[in-house]
C-alpha cells in the first residue's frame, strides 16, 4: 500500500498504519481522510493483518485534529458533507471486523481525539494531551465525538471536555476511562507491538465473534445483548478453532488455530 500521507506495514500479522505528516502535527486533511478510508478498506480484506495499529508519525502528534485552513470557509452544505465524511471513515475503523489499537503518542485533539475513539481501544504515552478542542473555534465534534466520547466516558465527562474544549493529560484520560494504559514515551511503541502480536495469534474467528458482541451489545437493549452473545458463543464454540482451543487446554500444548 502506498500513499502520501500515510505509510503502512505488515508484520507478524500485525498493521501499523502511520499518519505521516509531522510539520502539520499529522492534521487530518481532506486526503489523508480519504487515504485512511483506502487503508482500512484494504486491511479489511487483508488475511495477513490480523491486528491493526494506528498511530502518528513524529514525536509530538498522534493527530492534531482537522486541518483548520479546510474549514475556514465552508458552507453548511459542505460542512455536513465533510461531517458525514468523517463519520464514515470513524465508523469502518469501528466495525472493521479486526482489532485496531490507538497508540497515542502524543496530541490527539479533534479529529485525532475522534479518530482514537473509533478505534477498540487505546494506549497513550505519558506525554499525550486529548481533547476536544471545536468550541473554541465555535464548532462542535464532527466526526463522532459527540457520540463515542460520552458512551465510553459518561456523559458528565464528556459534556465537560466537549464543552470546555479543554486537553486532558494521559494520566487524566487514564483515569476517566479515554484510554486503558499510559506508558513512558519510549515504551509506547514496543508495549503495543508486543501487544498486537499477542492479539494477532488468537483465531480471527473469536476475534471477530468477540469484537461484533460487544459492539452489537452497545446499540442495542441488555437483554437483545445477551441474545447475541449467545449466538455468537454458539458460532465460536462449534468452530475448528473453538474446538482446536479447548482440546490444546486439555492437552497442555499451544493451540494451533486455522481462522476456521
Amino acid at each position: 500500500m502506498s500513499f502520501q500521507n500515510l505509510s503502512c506495514e505488515v508484520t507478524d500479522g500485525v498493521a501499523t498504519v502511520t499518519v505521516n505528516r509531522p510539520e502539520k502535527l499529522n492534521a487530518l486533511d481532506a486526503r489523508t481522510i480519504g487515504e485512511l478510508g483506502a487503508c482500512f478498506g484494504e486491511l479489511a480484506a487483508a488475511p495477513a493483518a490480523r491486528v491493526v495499529v494506528l498511530t502518528g508519525a513524529g514525536p509530538k502528534a498522534f493527530v492534531a485534529g482537522a486541518d483548520i485552513s479546510e474549514l475556514a470557509a465552508l458552507s453548511a452544505a459542505d460542512a455536513h458533507a465533510l461531517a458525514r465524511r468523517g463519520q464514515a471513515l470513524m465508523d469502518a475503523i469501528e466495525h472493521l471486523g479486526k482489532p485496531v489499537i490507538a497508540a497515542v503518542n502524543g496530541f490527539a485533539l479533534g479529529g485525532g481525539c475522534e479518530l482514537a475513539l473509533a478505534c477498540s481501544f487505546r494506549w497513550a504515552s505519558d506525554t499525550a494531551k486529548l481533547g476536544l478542542p471545536e468550541t473554541g473555534l465555535g464548532l462542535i465534534p464532527g466526526y463522532g465525538g459527540t457520540q463515542r466520547l460520552p458512551r465510553l466516558v459518561g456523559s458528565g465527562r464528556a459534556l465537560e471536555m466537549i464543552l470546555r474544549g479543554n486537553m486532558v493529560t494521559a494520566p487524566e484520560a487514564l483515569a476517566m476511562g479515554l484510554v486503558n494504559r499510559v506508558l513512558p514515551a519510549a515504551e509506547l511503541m514496543p508495549a503495543v507491538a508486543t501487544l498486537a502480536r499477542e492479539i494477532a495469534a488468537r483465531s480471527t474467528l473469536t476475534l471477530r465473534c468477540a469484537l461484533d458482541a460487544v459492539e452489537g451489545g452497545l446499540g442495542t437493549d441488555i437483554a437483545a445483548g445477551f441474545r447475541q452473545e449467545a449466538g455468537l458463543f454458539a458460532v465460536a464454540a462449534a468452530s475448528e478453532d473453538g474446538r482446536e482451543g479447548c482440546r490444546a487446554f486439555l492437552e497442555k500444548r499451544p493451540a494451533k488455530f486455522t481462522d476456521r
